[in-house]
């Protein structure tokens, strides 16, 4: 039972769209990444996931609109839904999904897919 220092944990991610797991609960992880640019166009076929910008801004894309999730503001992407996160600056985002959540979703095969995550 340890507290966990965002600031401290993001200060050890150096690269983009690569999640570090930095908790579990209940089956679900509490997963940290870096975002800059457009991600992939993908969906979750059995899992929710919820983003907090916890530094600078997210655009959700969605095909029939977008949402912009500020710093201190979070998004749930149901699962089945397509999206695409998009982070014009580099944002700091805290990620709470099911430990068998895949990055990349339906899009497994993407060169950006993250099948062993970190620990941070």
């Amino acid at each position: 039972m340890n507290k966990v220092n965002l600031t401290e944990k993001f200060a050890q991610i150096q690269s983009y769209w690569d999640p570090k797991v930095a908790g579990e609960l209940n089956g679900q992880q509490v997963k940290l990444a870096k975002f800059k640019g457009p991600f992939i166009w993908h969906h979750h076929e059995q899992e929710d996931e919820l983003f907090l910008v916890v530094k600078g801004s997210l655009m959700m894309e969605f095909r029939d609109k977008v949402v912009t999730v500020n710093a201190g503001e979070f998004i749930i992407v149901p699962r089945g839904v397509e999206h695409r996160p998009n982070a014009p600056e580099e944002a700091e985002v805290l990620m709470f999904e099911p430990a068998s959540t895949l990055n990349t979703g339906n899009q497994a095969d993407s060169p950006l897919t993250k099948t062993e995550l970190e620990r941070i």
